[in-house]
């Protein structure tokens, strides 16, 4: 079977949508089936090419025996909802062209956040009259209004009527939550043509491991508890809540040595940096986004992960990917993020939660597990174990089964 993938996110890039779709694809391809990727070139979330790198009309690559084409887009930060429209669109556009060129193939998948991608995952479907499946990572628009990026309006209404289009049109939808399901069932989708296939996590990186003494060394973290953030910092994360945290752990009698290690990048960075000078914190490391094959060394710094999103009703639904991770690691979760992915870390007894942009509640955490080497013990065995029932290679031989029961089914009625 030859699959035909649509991803605007794609390594070198290391955020969660193009960790999931390189360690699906590569998996299907070991499994004996021919993946053609395109995206464009790498650039987020800064909105500057990666070196080694160029922002062409067309180039090409293999990775992991995936054939990888990049075609142009328009680039910028993620940042501003009128040059991320232009941005998602131009892809769009150079992709179904791009897609054009691709021979034999037997299914294509189109994947979020944004639906733009979806929309060339359908109109490349249309034309080689191959189905075309949605993988559904974001209730996009509804989460550009629940971080605040635009208010209700006649575009927000045409985008929804054109998101339910798509759904209808897909001749499978996979979903990385039940809430999404269900939410889409409530909407008049088909639940029958809907598949759960949560994130997971790749068990040969993510695995417990000592601290990294050296990097613990370089970053003054000896002797300290460490909690960390690693991921995107954007406008859905609300990293705000760690710093104020942060401001009033400093002159805690029991927060002096508690440390808050911030990788990655993202449009909000610039204004957390200003922020933490403004708040005199000495007691927080910014770390700029590191090779993927590094990220591990930095988790293993952490005493404590904090995952953490805005609070708003839709968030309930999203269940954040470095949940497994740290799981794999074995790292005891502080999670501020309510709904399905909370059900998980208590099911799991792999955290404590917290309510979303409660400081209070943040500090309190931080304070009871830095108390608490016991519990924090506990958590950490409970972590491996529990990523075992999200283990990526599971996860994407049931996606695959999607895929060729799509292509099946569309060859069975073929004239």
């Amino acid at each position: 079977m030859h699959i035909l993938f649509l991803t605007d996110n794609f390594p070198p890039e290391v955020n969660a949508p193009a960790s999931r779709t390189h360690e699906h694809c590569r998996q299907w391809v070991a499994a004996g089936d021919q993946v053609t990727v395109v995206t464009c070139a790498p650039n987020f979330p800064t909105g500057r090419v990666f070196p080694g790198y160029r922002n062409r009309l067309w180039q090409e690559e293999s990775i992991d025996g995936i054939r990888v084409i990049r075609v142009w887009s328009y680039i910028t930060a993620n940042e501003g909802f009128v040059k991320r429209v232009l941005d998602y669109t131009s892809y769009m556009l150079t992709a179904t062209l791009a897609s054009l060129f691709v021979r034999r193939v037997d299914v294509v998948v189109g994947t979020s956040p944004q639906f733009f991608t979806a929309v060339a995952g359908w109109m490349v479907g249309a034309l080689k009259r191959v189905p075309f499946v949605f993988e559904l990572r974001d209730l996009w628009p509804e989460s550009i209004k629940a971080v605040g990026a635009m208010q209700e309006s006649a575009v927000i209404r045409w985008l929804e009527r054109l998101e339910l289009f798509l759904y209808r049109r897909a001749a499978r939808i996979v979903s990385v939550t039940h809430s999404f399901r269900d939410t889409l069932i409530r909407r008049g989708v088909d639940g029958g043509k809907i598949d759960v296939i949560t994130n997971g996590v790749d068990l040969a990186r993510f695995s417990p491991r000592p601290k990294d003494r050296e990097l613990e060394r370089a970053l003054g973290f000896e002797g300290c508890f460490v909690a960390g953030y690693i991921g995107t910092h954007g406008m859905a994360h609300a990293l705000e809540t760690l710093l104020q945290a942060m401001a009033r752990l400093k002159d805690h009698p029991d927060g002096g040595r508690i440390r808050l290690l911030l990788l990655g990048d993202g449009a909000r960075k610039p204004a957390l940096q200003a922020l933490a000078h403004q708040l005199g914190l000495t007691n927080v490391c910014f770390v700029e986004t590191v090779p993927k094959d590094q990220v591990v060394r930095y988790w293993s710094l952490l005493d404590v992960s904090v995952i953490h999103l805005r609070h708003t009703e839709l968030f309930t639904t999203v269940i954040p990917s470095k949940l497994f991770e740290c799981m794999g690691m074995g790292i005891p979760v502080l999670h501020g993020v309510a709904g399905e992915s909370a059900v998980i870390v208590e099911r799991e007894s792999v955290g404590v939660a917290f309510a979303p942009e409660d400081v209070d509640g943040l500090v309190q955490g931080l304070l009871r597990l830095k108390r608490d080497p016991a519990l924090r013990r506990l958590l950490a065995e409970r972590g491996p174990l529990a990523a075992h029932r999200y283990d990526r290679r599971t996860l994407g031989s049931r996606m695959l089964d999607t895929l060729r029961s799509a292509a099946a089914l569309a060859s069975n009625v073929s004239p």
